[in-house]
């Protein structure tokens, strides 16, 4: 692969730019469509009054740690923006929004879940609005992670250049999202999606990540080993590309760099790691740098991700939920992209992935979606856990004792630690939603409520005591059209 340099270091006649065809420009660029409002217009959303339908913070909703919300994520996030508890306060941000896909969605149980039916400019707009919202969310060393398909996607990526800066964008992901299909039209299977990864700035949380190496890899790329030691290892160059003017452009042990290039460390630098035995000399006096296995964290994990697909086989377990996404997909982005205590923010929950993953690492959450059946599940995930996913596994090896614990324990318990997946416990957190969407979650609450006495006896009438205005909210409730709870 062609490795560039500095544009300083052209050396041949250069290709006649006009002003607008310079590099600075690309600053500049935007995507135009009719409806396009202003950020100035956005910002000035106005902000929801939000009510309380449930918390299970140790001290009330004003000190739960986290909050799910039920309504238009828009609305909701003008009101986020008004608390300065959250704005500027989120450390990373990940989304799956609709697809643009002209299609509705069903869950498990054939109940609607979700629709997604806007296109074109209404589309990009939508998207617009809710990534400037986002934006101001975010702490200054925040990430955002939006995840699409091939449908929207590059439309997408040229709104993100223009909302968070094309210098912040990071990586493209590229991720393979089922089996290979048996495709009877005239194309190339579809089996990727994507995701866009960019910062608010330069300086953001990164926790690198990386895959262990393998038994079959780990020779191939660390062939050599050490005599005395026995320290297998792999030889790198010691240069890199590009002309330095300082101490790695000059000579080392009386020889420079290759051309075009320099030295990776200062020759005293050098000097130190031959001490040590660090530098292999080849037989024609070439030195390279000796990388230890044992030294080695394992292989950095690349923009390409193949071993993250969604629910692909009868046994896995999940919510049912038509979008929902593979756990260790989210596992990754939030380890790589948050520390234990910083808030994630998912406005287009959906099944609850993205919180439950969230709170077992030890991470605050923020969840909103406008679809009842959206809370429903996640309420689910919580209080009940998961399910196999296929409609051919037999009853009785759906409910094995073995299988995931619900996600939901006694008021005031801590998160303890735990695998992944479906064993830990989550209670400190409020509901709440807007007027427009009050009655769509009353047969939905009284399952999780009984729920929550099915797991402890005592715990609906010490959230009453403590919040004694519930009470008449439960009975309004419970007056209003009621959501299918077997759904």
């Amino acid at each position: 692969m062609a490795t560039g340099i500095s544009k300083t270091k052209w050396n041949g006649k250069r290709p006649h730019q006009s002003k607008s065809s310079l590099p600075d420009a690309v600053q500049g660029m935007s995507l135009s469509y009719e409806g396009k409002r202003q950020e100035c217009e956005i910002l000035a959303t106005p902000p929801v009054d939000l009510q309380l339908l449930w918390t299970g913070g140790r001290d009330g909703a004003a000190h739960a740690t986290n909050g799910l919300y039920f309504g238009e994520n828009l609305h909701i996030l003008a009101s986020l923006l008004t608390d300065a508890s959250v704005r500027g306060q989120v450390r990373l941000v990940y989304i799956d929004p609709p697809f643009a896909t002209n299609s509705v969605f069903q869950s498990r149980g054939q109940v609607d879940a979700y629709s997604d039916l806007l296109a074109g400019p209404h589309y990009i707009e939508f998207m617009r609005e809710r990534l400037v919202m986002l934006r101001e969310l975010l702490a200054d060393d925040g990430s955002i992670y939006v995840h699409l398909d091939d449908n929207m996607a590059f439309h997408v990526k040229v709104i993100m250049d223009e909302v968070f800066g094309s210098k912040n964008f990071r990586n493209w992901i590229t991720r393979k999202k089922c089996n290979p299909k048996n495709y009877t039209r005239n194309a190339y299977g579809n089996i990727a999606d994507y995701i866009l990864f960019y910062t608010k700035s330069d300086r953001y949380v990164w926790n690198r990540q990386a895959e262990p190496w393998t038994a079959e890899r780990r020779p191939k790329e660390y062939q050599y080993l050490e005599p005395g030691t026995g320290r297998r290892y792999m030889k790198v160059p010691v240069h890199a590309p590009g002309v330095r003017n300082g101490e790695t452009g000059k000579p080392w042990r009386g020889m420079l760099p290759p051309p075009s290039k320099h030295w990776q460390y200062t020759p005293a630098t050098l000097d130190a790691m031959d001490a040590r035995g660090e530098i292999y000399w080849s037989p024609s006096g070439n030195p390279r740098r000796k990388v230890y296995l044992d030294e080695s964290k394992g292989i950095s994990v690349q923009d390409v991700w193949l071993d993250f697909r969604d629910a692909h086989n009868q046994n896995i377990m999940i919510t049912g939920y038509p979008t929902e996404k593979n756990p260790d997909l989210l596992a990754r982005i939030i380890r790589a992209s948050s520390n234990e205590g910083d808030i994630v923010l998912d406005c287009c929950s959906g099944s609850g992935t993205a919180l439950g993953v969230a709170a077992e690492l030890g991470r605050r959450w923020i969840g909103i979606d406008n679809s009842a059946e959206a809370i429903g599940t996640t309420l689910r995930r919580f209080g009940k856990g998961l399910e196999r996913m296929g409609d051919y596994v037999p009853a009785s090896r759906k409910k094995r004792k073995s299988e995931p614990p619900p996600l939901f324990s006694q008021l005031g318990s801590p998160i303890p630690s735990a695998p992944l997946h479906g064993r830990t416990r989550i209670s400190d957190f409020a509901l709440y939603t807007t007027a427009p969407y009050m009655g769509e979650l009353a047969s939905t609450l009284a399952d999780w409520e009984n729920w929550q006495g099915a797991i402890s006896p005592s715990t609906e009438h010490e959230n009453i005591r403590r919040h004694p205005a519930k009470r008449t909210k439960r009975a309004e409730l419970g007056q209003l059209s009621l959501l299918d709870s077997d759904n």
